[in-house]
């Protein structure tokens, strides 16, 4: 609320209904690239291949109907699974090699970034070239009627992942066990926790949050591009921290990262309606992060 004050009296367009319409869409890939992002750092870890899953399953669901003629229901499908599998490895790297998440993720967002392009042969793919199952997340549905305001399927797709995720994080066993792991990986698991499980299922889970925004952002860009998204990993890592998501595991939850990644895209779109400088927008966003993290420790300083 007070990001739009402040930003409407630095340029009422920021207040006008296609501009918060841009928002919300905007906000729907960051937001749903967050909620995989908080199931992984809720258990004390880190995913920095957040963006190069996403654009893997991007390009080959595309690049399987367009180029090679796969049906449509068939190459969505095929993409989520690979985003599956992807986070599934990332999964497997930590629980079964014993490498710490940040050293995992940061080899595998090389690996995924350079299959992507390799197998897309680094080219963007035109919505109009695209059936419309891929492109359906960017149609447009108007709550109010008649209006420049208006959503996307793709904006409910993400509000009903974060209806899911939260319900399991707080009405599940898996739930409880995702935030034991985190708080305490030790005491979960001489209480009976299969630690090394319930972190294969959280990365595997997070895989496939990521191949659903996919779909959502194909039809969000009208395009399959390889450059869709190069600042995911920043932006939803900001979401999860600014929205309450403690670095160090066990506390924290959806609610608070969908408010966080409003809060990232308000200050963004705000910050360049308002003419600033996109290097400024950055600083922007990088000094939320640090206060965000230093509010974080003081908190769990006074816990202690």
């Amino acid at each position: 609320v007070v990001a739009v004050v402040v930003f409407t009296s630095l340029n009422p367009n920021f207040a006008q209904p296609n501009a918060l319409s841009l928002l919300v869409q905007q906000t729907a890939v960051v937001a749903a690239l967050a909620i995989g992002q908080t199931l992984i750092i809720l258990t004390a870890g880190i995913d920095l291949s957040v963006g190069a899953i996403t654009i893997l399953a991007t390009m080959l669901s595309a690049t399987l109907a367009s180029a090679n003629g796969l049906p449509a229901i068939l190459a969505l499908l095929v993409g989520i699974a690979v985003g599956v599998g992807a986070g599934a490895l990332n999964g497997l790297l930590v629980t079964r090699v014993n490498l710490p998440p940040f050293i995992v993720t940061l080899g595998t967002l090389s690996i995924f970034t350079a299959i992507a392009l390799l197998y897309s042969g680094g080219q963007s793919i035109q919505g109009d070239d695209l059936p419309a199952l891929l492109n359906w997340t960017g149609e447009a549905i108007r709550p109010f009627g008649p209006g420049s305001f208006y959503i996307t399927t793709g904006v409910l797709i993400v509000a009903v992942l974060y209806l899911v995720v939260g319900f399991a994080l707080s009405q599940s066993a898996w739930g409880r066990h995702v935030y034991a792991v985190g708080d305490d990986p030790e005491g979960s698991r001489l209480a009976g926790i299969q630690v090394k499980r319930v972190l294969l299922s959280v990365y595997a889970a997070a895989g496939l949050l990521y191949g659903i925004t996919a779909w959502v952002l194909i039809g969000r860009a009208g395009a399959a591009s390889p450059n869709a998204i190069t600042e995911a990993n920043l932006a939803s890592i900001t979401a999860v921290v600014i929205g309450g998501t403690s670095l160090f595991g066990g506390r924290g939850g959806v609610l608070g990262t969908l408010l966080g990644a409003l809060i990232v895209q308000s200050f963004a779109s705000g910050l360049s309606l308002a003419g600033v400088d996109d290097q400024f927008r950055v600083l922007a966003i990088g000094i939320l992060v640090i206060v965000a993290v230093s509010v974080d420790q003081w908190i769990r300083k006074v816990k202690a």
